[in-house]
């Protein structure tokens, strides 16, 4: 269990429970992210930092009220949009990210997300400091159920909150919306509602139908669709806020740990150490080794500039545009 963690990532004295109450409920508005939805809100922010809180928001970005903040919140959560003024994070003006640039611009790596590994990388941005939304590393950590449906995982919902006191006083409806969300978010498009058969997300596969009509689980089955590449990313990224300054990461925290990559794209160990083996070939100055019985990935330069290097070496060596699609 991550307790505290100092490092000069942006991230000093983390405590990843205080970041996770940090996030906020029923933020989405109801809404799964929906395909364009992204481009859309980065582009907007782009031009006007202020734009979500325009009073032509509606007719500028051409979608409901609620749908404004909903791409919004989405746009933050997946990091994609950062604040401008942290003191002001409820209604200050946003700016693209450093991600969101080299992933939406036009001239980016996947400007309309036509690649499965994009919606792999901002699944794992769901997970990352500052935490927008905080009902999902909650689900993916604490729901052990071995099949759910939306009551039940509302419950572990609110079952979990009792690790994170600052959420535990929202309403039970709250969790209940944002489980509903998640199922549709990543359900397959024949067991989710047609107003959802537009949310990308769906394609990858984490959460499937499960033997009784209406309910699902956690698919651990290997994720065909995740390129080597991202998930040692995501290990970089985890590696760069859950430790200080040290440049070996063992595999089981890796795929044990509180969201760890293993458990935010919800796979084995096995598959873990496949897909960090296939990686670590790519790449210089990296290693996935085994010492006295345990495997560890070692590197010489920074989790944070391997995060990068990893990324540019999948964007510009491996990707065929709509290849995954």
């Amino acid at each position: 269990m991550l307790e505290k963690i100092n490092d000069n990532s942006g991230y000093n004295s983390l405590n990843i429970f205080g970041e996770i109450q940090k996030g906020g409920v029923s933020r989405h508005e109801t809404f799964a992210p929906r395909y364009g939805w992204l481009k859309k809100g980065y582009e907007a922010a782009s031009i006007d930092g202020d734009i979500f809180n325009a009073q032509d928001a509606i007719e500028r970005l051409g979608v409901g009220k609620n749908m404004v903040r909903s791409i919004r919140s989405w746009s933050l959560a997946f990091h994609l949009l950062e604040h401008h003024d942290l003191k002001r994070k409820g209604q200050g003006s946003l700016k693209p990210s450093d991600l969101g640039n080299k992933l939406l611009n036009n001239d980016g790596w996947d400007p309309y997300l036509e690649d499965l590994a994009s919606l792999w990388l901002l699944h794992w941005q769901l997970f990352l400091p500052p935490i927008e939304m905080a009902s999902w590393p909650i689900a993916f950590n604490h729901c052990n159920l071995p099949s759910f449906d939306l009551k039940q995982l509302s419950r572990s919902l609110i079952a979990a909150t009792h690790q994170y006191n600052k959420l535990s006083s929202m309403s039970e409806g709250s969790f209940e919306k944002d489980a509903s969300c998640i199922i549709r978010m990543y359900a397959s498009n024949d067991v989710s509602s047609s107003s959802e058969i537009d949310c990308p997300f769906t394609q990858l596969g984490i959460i499937r139908p499960a033997e009784e009509s209406n309910t699902f689980r956690f698919d651990m089955s290997n994720k065909q669709s995740l390129p080597s590449l991202i998930f040692a990313a995501a290990c970089f990224s985890y590696a760069n806020y859950s430790q200080a300054g040290q440049r070996t990461i063992s595999l089981r925290k890796l795929v044990y740990e509180i969201n760890s990559p293993g458990v935010v794209f919800k796979v084995s160990e096995t598959e873990a150490g496949r897909l960090l083996d296939d990686a670590v070939r790519k790449m210089k100055n990296v290693d996935f080794v085994e010492l006295m019985g345990s495997h560890q990935l070692q590197f010489e330069d920074s989790p944070d500039n391997l995060f990068s290097v990893a990324l540019d070496r999948y964007y510009n060596k491996e990707s065929h545009r709509g290849f995954n699609k």
